[in-house]
């Protein structure tokens, strides 16, 4: 599967640096990183996609989900963002679905999303909903396998980013509006279904902090770049990325090494110029490449290449 996605990534490479039509590398990024439009999303119903995940089971799979106001549906797409299918997830409530994540346990692979958003914090309860990962086909509906409702031990937080330690079965909950953002855990598959308090971990320190002008400007401009609206976890839990709208953060961590304490250190940095409204990333097959997508819709597909990253 890994050496599929890489020739078929290669393909696409060799045919955008071909034309000179092609998506271009945004303005303010290094010219030796591998970063580049691969495509678009080309289906008027993923129009404000918020969360991106790779397939566990199928090769060239991509699943996106709509932020809120939309209805319980799963997109999957191409690399390319051609939708390639979809199902309606029964017995769900899409509030405001913020984050999609994809992970295999006991050999079954599973979808994660995340019903974390909270704008004005004033939800007491959230929702992590999992779904055994469906192959990708048109019209399909899936049920609930199992749902974690939690709430946070010191209040209503927003938040748009989960990634899961498949290792230690948790999913990783960071905050959006705290400066700096917070990390909590919650249990993966709890014991029962009695509602699970998430356990504070700890700010993440690495994100560079907004300045003060830049606090003081952000609601006029609407630009809160600091601000982390994606996360994921490599297939091999050894490496992770966090998405701020400006920017995509890469982080690896050691066997022994927890993830509050790898995303703590200091990790590659790669802008993401002038491309707007970033929302959702997600691991390729290969844990040096990530795909990033916005919350526009027919929003450009973006593969970054962490090889040449610098260190910032």
């Amino acid at each position: 599967m890994r050496r599929l996605f890489l020739i078929f990534i290669a393909l696409i490479l060799i045919a955008v640096s071909a034309c000179s039509d092609a998506g271009q590398v945004p303005t303010d990024q290094a010219p030796t990183l591998a970063a580049v439009v691969i495509g678009k999303l080309e289906d008027s119903n993923i129009r404000e996609a918020s969360g991106l995940a790779r397939s566990q089971q199928q090769d060239n799979v991509f699943w996106v989900i709509n932020d809120n106001g939309a209805k319980e549906w799963v997109h999957a797409i191409n690399p390319r963002g051609k939708r390639i299918g979809e199902f309606d997830l029964k017995k769900s409530d899409n509030i405001d679905w913020e984050d999609l994540a994809s992970f295999s346990i006991d050999g079954k692979p599973y979808l994660l999303i995340a019903d974390i958003g909270d704008n004005d914090a004033r939800y007491k309860t959230r929702t992590l909903y999992v779904v055994e990962e469906p192959v990708a086909a048109k019209n399909e509906k899936a049920r609930v396998a199992w749902r974690v409702k939690f709430r946070y031990p010191d209040g209503p937080r927003d938040a748009e980013s989960v990634a899961v330690d498949v290792e230690n079965e948790r999913a990783l909950v960071l905050t959006k509006r705290n400066t700096p953002p917070v990390l909590y855990e919650v249990p993966l598959r709890p014991v029962d279904d009695k509602k699970v308090t998430a356990k504070w971990l700890g700010t993440i320190r690495s994100l560079p902090p907004p300045s003060r002008q830049d606090v003081e400007f952000a609601p006029k401009t609407k630009d809160w770049h600091w601000q982390p609206v994606g996360m994921d976890i490599s297939a091999d839990n050894l490496a992770a990325v966090i998405l701020t709208y400006r920017a995509v953060y890469y982080y690896t961590r050691q066997p022994d090494q927890d993830w509050f304490d790898a995303l703590n250190t200091r990790p590659k940095r790669v802008s993401l110029g002038n491309f707007k409204n970033a929302e959702a990333i997600a691991f390729g097959n290969d844990t040096r490449t990530v795909v990033v997508t916005g919350e526009n819709k027919h929003s450009r597909l973006l593969l970054i290449d962490f090889n040449g990253a610098p260190t910032e």
